[in-house]
């Protein structure tokens, strides 16, 4: 996957701004949260979210979109495979447990949110 460019227009020109790697993973997520629905339009809802003693993962950064779908964030600084399992078995955590996530809709966001969940 190439990298992402941006640009800036202006004065009837174009300017390609320099690109720049976080340094650190935590860096790019705590950028992301902050601004979360402002970069994708996502109503942040936690942060390293634990999945609990069985599954015994963090979720990096979890959100809901406009309709109101669970949306993961998994920040890596590296190319990794390992990333669509992760993605899978955080899909599968979320299946299974529908009625916490709700309960965090309904804490972060509110009651409708909640139960408008797809």
């Amino acid at each position: 996957m190439s990298d992402i460019q941006l640009f800036r227009l202006g004065g009837g020109k174009v300017q390609e701004l320099p690109g720049k790697a976080a340094a650190i993973e935590k860096d790019l997520q705590m950028l992301i949260e902050s601004h979360m629905e402002t970069f994708l339009g996502v109503r942040f809802l936690e942060t390293e979210y634990r999945t609990g003693k069985t599954h015994r993962g963090r979720i990096d950064s979890l959100g809901l979109d406009e309709n109101n779908c669970p949306v993961i964030i998994e920040y890596k600084r590296h190319s990794n495979e390992n990333v669509i399992n992760q993605g899978l078995f955080y899909l599968d955590w979320l299946l299974d447990h529908k009625a916490e996530f709700q309960l965090l809709v309904m804490e972060k966001i509110n009651k409708t949110a909640a139960k408008a969940i797809d």
